[in-house]
């Protein structure tokens, strides 16, 4: 502080004997300084891009809900553009506004509220047994329960409609049904099966955080509670779940906010019998062509998401208050199960079993089978995947020899690549620009903004995109159906992760090694790439990965904005299941669920970490 006091009297001219430098001269040398590096004129271009593929997009969604439509002047006697209130009265307040609002928001949350009931259930038990006990097999299921999240979740809803389909829509008949056992709709399709499905899926949420906690719990509290003469259910109720109690709120939290924005599996399970959920209501308005509707819809959800978030947030830090400090004779005592060993780890691999292993199964099987649960010889078939000439109406090939898959597959590589890529490296410069400026106000932007799309569900964020960019504003051309419009979408819906890693990684960085090639005359192009890229390459590669992995599974985001012929694997697997061509879409969702499952193995070997050893490691 001194040597700046110093500094400021040399460099700022004083306006009188002993006098103070001004406020506007404090500033002008500030500015001065943080100029002389083009760090901050980095941080400022990386500022103004993010503001226009992040925040621009949001507030255009939400101008399109007050303001007129094309296609609407004449029924509002306005025009283009003109201020309104007719859709917000029209999703809130209108005789439809149940079918387009308000009993989709009931669905979604009754949804979300099942799902996440039974997965605290379920997760509380595994985490547990996997962290505290001595039950079999428990390393190797700690990894193996978590596997339901690194694939898609519309994977599931998939093997469920191949199970349990019935004669409510057409194509194949499902399993039971091909057995002679027909299921009712409530099983087959609508909320009880989307429950169930997010419930099994969203467990790994509970396993993680509460299961880490548990791991951090003090054996020594549960004997202090016992010697004093607490039982058993009176340790778990009073001594445990008050100190677990900010891992389980957090995980609720999340599980309700990755269910608000959840489409694939509404959109398979929910269709067939009408049942819709806030994302399947913004996609059929969508769809129809009623922007003014989609824009309340889609910001109604942002709204949510964004308060879901800011509750999470506001856990986090209230879960300091619930830290056990141990000292050095802090323990994490296995429990014995003595004779419920067994029964505890067939309830493991009942529920593994569940959630992974007969999906998949069933996904597999259905792909080589000619007729449904037929289980002969002569009913197995490699036609769905390598045949040619086959009887069916459009897809007369197998689906490795389909040319549209590889187009999908190639769009996929190369619009989930580039925008990872970018991501990635964009993360890198945003993590530079914030640990590195001089400049407070820009820092903390770029690091607000970077994970603003974190808090607004995929579909959401879909359709605000749609808004800026389906019609030329300025210079700027309509990019609907174009690759560019996905590249740009998905480089901004990823930025949360990549400007995370690489600000993780810039702190970790020191200024010694810069600052020593900037004596040896070093410029700052130089530096970065002959120190900083070299130093910070794991991270980038994190960067980059994590973006890719999540971009190759990916739904919500691409169901919006891409077209025919900008599909990739995930659309075009949904637009086989919407043509009942069941065997090619479980088979290209066998290969989107092993590209997710081995780039995430992958991701973890790269980068030392371990998912199961927590969210975020």
């Amino acid at each position: 502080m001194a040597l700046f006091s110093e500094t400021m009297k040399a460099k700022v001219p004083a306006t009188g004997a002993g006098a103070k430098p001004s406020g506007w001269q404090v500033w002008r040398y500030r500015l001065k300084v943080a100029l002389r590096e083009p760090t901050t004129l980095i941080g400022v271009l990386t500022a103004l891009l993010f503001t226009y593929l992040i925040v621009v997009p949001i507030i255009s969604i939400v101008l399109d809900s007050i303001r007129v439509q094309f296609g609407n002047e004449r029924r509002l006697g306005k025009q283009v553009g003109d201020l309104t209130f007719y859709y917000l009265d029209r999703t809130f307040f209108s005789p439809v506004a149940t079918d387009l609002f308000w009993h989709p928001l009931v669905n979604t949350l009754t949804v979300a509220f099942g799902a996440i009931a039974l997965s605290l259930v379920i997760g509380t038990i595994l985490a547990w047994l996997i962290s505290r006990t001595d039950m079999f097999g428990r390393r190797w299921f700690a990894t193996a329960l978590i596997v339901p999240y690194m694939l898609p979740a519309w994977t599931f809803a998939l093997a469920w409609m191949t199970l349990f389909k019935n004669r409510t829509i057409g194509g194949q008949p499902g399993w039971f049904e091909a057995m002679g056992m027909t299921p009712p709709d409530w099983v087959a399709y609508g909320r009880f099966p989307i429950t169930i499905i997010l419930a099994l899926h969203y467990t790994p949420f509970v396993i993680l955080l509460f299961g880490s906690a548990l791991r951090r719990f003090d054996s020594q509290l549960e004997d202090s509670a016992r010697i004093l003469g607490a039982r058993r259910y009176q340790v778990a109720l009073q001594v445990i779940l008050p100190l677990m109690r900010p891992a389980l709120l957090s995980a609720m939290v999340l599980i309700f906010a990755k269910c608000l924005g959840e489409f694939g599996v509404p959109y398979v399970l929910g269709l067939p019998v009408k049942f819709e959920v806030l994302s399947t209501s913004l996609f059929r308005s969508i769809a129809s062509r009623q922007t003014g509707v989609a824009g309340v819809v889609a910001a109604s959800i942002m709204v949510i998401g964004i308060i879901t978030l800011m509750i999470d947030a506001r856990l986090v830090r209230e879960a300091r208050r619930f830290v056990t400090i141990g000292s050095k004779g802090s323990m994490n005592r296995q429990s014995r199960l003595g004779r419920m060993r067994l029964p505890a780890t067939g309830f493991a691999a009942a529920i593994f079993l569940l959630g992974v292993g007969l999906p998949l199964l069933t996904l597999a099987l259905s792909t080589v089978m000619k007729i449904p649960a037929q289980f002969t010889l002569d009913n197995f078939t490699l036609d769905y995947w390598i045949g040619t000439n086959l009887d069916t109406v459009a897809l007369q090939t197998g689906i490795l020899f389909s040319p549209d898959l590889w187009a999908a597959a190639g769009n996929t590589l190369m619009i989930v690549g580039l925008a990872s890529l970018t991501s990635g490296i964009l993360g890198l410069f945003v993590g530079y620009v914030v640990i590195r400026t001089p400049v407070r106000a820009l820092s903390v932007y770029l690091r607000q903004v970077t994970f603003l799309p974190y808090l607004v569900p995929g579909i959401a964020f879909a359709a605000a995109y749609l808004s800026l960019f389906a019609v030329p504003r300025g210079p700027m051309p309509a990019l609907y159906g174009t690759v560019t419009i996905l590249v740009l979408a998905l480089i901004a819906d990823q930025m949360p992760y990549a400007s995370r890693a690489g600000i993780s990684a810039m702190t970790q960085l020191g200024k010694d090694p810069e600052e020593a090639a900037q004596i040896a005359g070093a410029g700052w192009l130089r530096r970065m790439i002959s120190i900083v890229i070299p130093i910070q390459k794991g991270s980038l590669v994190t960067g980059v990965l994590l973006p890719f992995i999540s971009g190759i599974k990916g739904l919500s985001l691409f169901v919006i904005l891409a077209v025919p012929s900008t599909d990739v694997l995930t659309t075009y697997s949904l637009r086989l299941v919407d043509y009942h061509y069941t065997q090619a879409a479980n088979a290209v969702v066998l290969i989107i669920a092993g590209i997710a499952y081995f780039g995430t193995l992958l991701a973890q070997k790269l980068t030392r970490t371990n998912l199961a050893e927590g969210l975020g490691s």
